[in-house]
């Protein structure tokens, strides 16, 4: 700032020669830099209050914003941030088709111990011993008297055992408020409900998290606190899903098998009415895994239907069959050369019995020929039977809800030849598990859509891609009915009158773990629809390593098997499924369609 001198000399001489007065000059420009400065003080003041008000402005904005979104939230209890109050104890429930409860929440309570303010320990130790016989006194006698000062005894105890330790009368032992999961209907579903176990645990709460099943791989939406009190709804029938699973049991008796598994679909919407697997376990006492270096197959905790990837035989026959009629290269009286054997270098491509020159195709499916079925398997070439095969689900995990699916990738040939091509439309080649054959034969025979198998209820499901056209899904239905119903069938144990069961054995040599299969030891599976002339539901069971011994010979193959089997579980759940018996009209049997 440049400043005036307040006598400046050039007006005080000019004043003086003209008798002026240089002190009114002083004053003057004093005046002025006064004015000046109260000028510039006043600016400042103003700019200050501007500030200030806008300052108080945004405060009571803000104030006032916050006001409204507090009178227009809904209000909530107080939450109380002690020990454990962030841990989620919430878990929905999860229920049948038919609202029926499988899993739920039951109140109880965990066990700990502040040795410190323990009066005696010895006694407490010695009691605990006898309430829990599978504790140590003298471990527990270390744990007390040692320099800890809080420690776990038992995550859950039951009512009683909480009234006996409370009996002890002993201050330092403790008891935290638990949910455990529990599952009422004990090992029925259990490799579909999983089971659950403690995550993250405090003195007050305990966090239960899903470890395998349904219970894994929806354990986000079970235990979101919003939807606690929504169950989730299965696609599962509480008692089909038991009645399955005690003729499984008692079929895998009979037939000697080492494991066993079965799945009953809807044909038309991919819902999984029941899954089984054997030997199974109880979710509410879940075994530990073995360990490493043991067969995955060898525990109970294996899903045979979901994650058991085997050859499945001659199930896969009917594929390359309605592959051929769809691509118009045959029809079903078309003749096929069963001259055998088949000789591809030094593999030979047989069949079980010698079925002559040549058979229809119908019959190439009902007498379950390997050498026919090979024939068709050339005409349709490598590629479109791989294409065919991928659009049934054959080449990736299916997409079932269960985490231990996504393990379950099908095993494809490295170089798909046309010995692969031949080998794999009689089933061998090729494994898969029970799940993928049941969604490929609903998307076959329910009128030619793909289907998506689930085993949780969503709503209406509309119908997928079509695989093939409804005449080809109609001519398969029959081939499956002949197999079953034909004197000449390889199913005829599985006729369950009224019902029109149709479908088709599989038997497979089982693979030895380090290459080659075993003389005497098969996978037997029977793939089955019913009723025929209206499909309404897929079963298929498998059995591993069956043997029943019929007229002093050992009998390993799915007709005397798995399909007896699968006869006796249609037999008890079709009326359970609402389907009324139906006289068969008498008729010829077999498709008589002659165009391509």
């Amino acid at each position: 700032m440049t400043r005036v001198p307040l006598r400046p000399l050039a007006r005080i001489l000019e004043a003086r020669a003209h008798g002026g007065d240089p002190d009114a000059i002083e004053r003057e420009n004093k005046q002025r830099r006064h004015e000046e400065m109260r000028d510039r003080a006043r600016l400042r003041a103003e700019g200050r209050l501007l500030v200030l008000a806008a300052m108080f402005f945004c405060a009571f904005v803000t104030v006032g914003v916050r006001m409204g979104m507090l009178s227009s939230s809904v209000p909530s209890e107080p939450r109380a941030y002690a020990p454990g109050a962030q841990i989620s104890q919430t878990r929905a429930d999860i229920v049948d088709r038919q609202g029926r409860l499988m899993a739920t929440n039951f109140v109880t309570h965990a066990l700990y111990a502040e040795p410190p303010n323990m009066v005696e320990p010895a006694h407490a130790a010695a009691e605990l011993a006898r309430i829990f016989p599978d504790l140590e006194e003298d471990k527990l006698l270390a744990l007390f008297t040692g320099p800890r000062k809080f420690l776990w005894i038992k995550p859950q105890i039951s009512p009683e055992q909480k009234q006996a330790v409370h009996d002890i009368g002993e201050p330092g032992l403790l008891f935290g408020p638990r949910e455990m999961r529990l599952y009422p209907n004990g090992p029925v579903a259990a490799h579909v409900m999983g089971g659950a176990r403690y995550g993250e645990q405090a003195v007050q709460a305990a966090e239960l998290i899903g470890v395998a099943g349904i219970e894994s791989a929806f354990n986000d939406r079970l235990s979101d606190p919003a939807r606690a009190g929504e169950p989730l709804m299965l696609t599962l029938d509480l008692t089909i899903q038991a009645a399955v699973e005690r003729v499984l049991a008692g079929g895998m008796t009979v037939m000697n098998a080492k494991g066993a598994a079965a799945i009953l679909m809807d044909a038309h919407t991919g819902e999984i009415i029941s899954l089984a697997s054997l030997p199974d376990f109880d979710p509410n006492d879940r075994p530990s895994p073995l360990t490493t270096g043991f067969d995955p197959s060898e525990s109970p905790l294996f899903n045979r239907a979901v994650q058991g990837v085997y050859e499945l035989g001659s199930t896969f026959k009917i594929f390359a069959a309605a592959q051929a009629l769809e691509m118009g290269l045959v029809n079903p009286n078309t003749m096929i050369n069963t001259r055998g054997p088949i000789r591809w270098g030094k593999h030979r491509i047989n069949d079980f019995h010698d079925y002559g020159a040549e058979l229809t195709v119908s019959d190439v499916i009902v007498r379950s020929s390997n050498i026919g079925t090979a024939r068709l398997a050339q005409q349709i070439g490598a590629a479109n039977q791989r294409e065919f095969l991928d659009r049934l689900g054959f080449t990736k995990p299916t997409a079932i809800q269960l985490t231990e699916a996504s393990g379950s990738q099908p095993l494809l040939p490295s170089n798909w030849s046309e010995l692969s091509t031949m080998t794999i439309s009689y089933g061998h080649g090729l494994s898969a598990s029970p799940l993928h054959l049941a969604t490929a034969y609903a998307s076959l025979l329910n009128g030619g859509t793909r289907v998506t198998p689930t085993l949780v209820r969503t709503g209406p499901v509309a119908p997928g891609p079509r695989v093939v056209s409804e005449r080809t899904s109609a001519v398969a239905r029959d081939m499956l009915r002949q197999v079953v119903a034909s004197d000449h069938g390889t199913a005829s144990f599985a006729e369950v009158a009224g019902y029109q069961v149709g479908g088709k054995t599989g038997t497979a040599d089982k693979p030895k773990p380090r290459g080659g299969y075993y003389d005497d030891k098969v996978i037997a599976t029977f793939a089955s629809v019913f009723p025929t002339n209206d499909p309404k539901y897929i079963l298929i069971v498998t059995l591993d390593e069956p043997v029943v011994t019929i007229l002093n010979e050992a009998r390993r193959t799915a007709g005397f098997t798995a399909v007896p089997v699968a006869a006796e579980i249609i037999r008890r759940v079709a009326p359970l499924l609402g389907l009324k018996p139906e006289i068969e009209q008498p008729g010829p049997l077999g498709v008589t369609l002659t165009a391509n």
